[in-house]
């Protein structure tokens, strides 16, 4: 059976022994499903386009899978979340040294022959705004991870009215409308998805850092 991505989120340190197994496909496909889409979206806030935030993530899922057979998952030492950055980091800084060595052997466009560099205007992958860029993305991944549970589990139409008057936008009267319930009933549904959601991300935070 396939697992669906919020179910092992929490279970990362069961997924990383084995991801030992390099035969394991299952769970190579469970640990790209849940880590694709944050490395591709720091690469490419880090300034790269979609052909190189791809390859930093096949890149960065390569670097993980020669390095795990000798991974020891230690979280007195060291967060799995600070590991995976570092993988990031260096596929990112790659790239951005591979764009280098091509602009090298191209004619050189009216910018750079003013002197001016559009790569200075890049993140510096080694510095800390990738850090920061990191740690937006790793939170976004955790409340997608956690609406995902929480929809599963809450009452429907709690959740529609919550989609409806946090996610589109709609004004409580026409949400209350809409689903035949007072205003205060809106509020309610709202206080109440929003409270199962902080709490999933609480729980997922401490199955994942």
């Amino acid at each position: 059976m396939t697992h669906r991505k919020d179910e092992f989120l929490p279970t990362r340190a069961s997924l990383l022994t084995r991801l030992k197994d390099w035969q394991d496909n299952t769970s190579w496909q469970e640990f790209f499903d849940t880590y694709w889409k944050l490395i591709y979206g720091v690469a490419r806030k880090a300034g790269l386009t979609d052909t190189e935030a791809q390859d930093v993530v096949q890149e960065t899922m390569a670097s993980v899978a020669k390095h795990m057979p000798t991974f020891k998952y230690d979280p007195t030492i060291g967060s799995f979340k600070a590991w995976l950055l570092i993988k990031t980091r260096w596929c990112i800084t790659d790239q951005f040294r591979k764009r280098g060595r091509l602009a090298a052997h191209v004619p050189l466009s009216s910018d750079t022959a003013t002197g001016y560099d559009k790569l200075q205007n890049i993140p510096d992958p080694a510095g800390e705004v990738l850090d920061v860029l990191w740690e937006a993305e790793w939170k976004k991944n955790l409340l997608d991870a956690a609406l995902a549970k929480v929809k599963r589990r809450a009452d429907p139409e709690k959740f529609q009215i919550f989609d409806f008057y946090v996610t589109k936008e709609w004004p409580a009267e026409k949400v209350a409308k809409r689903f035949g319930v007072s205003i205060d009933h809106v509020y309610l549904a709202k206080h109440r998805i929003e409270k199962m959601i902080g709490e999933e991300v609480q729980r997922l935070e401490r199955g994942m850092t």
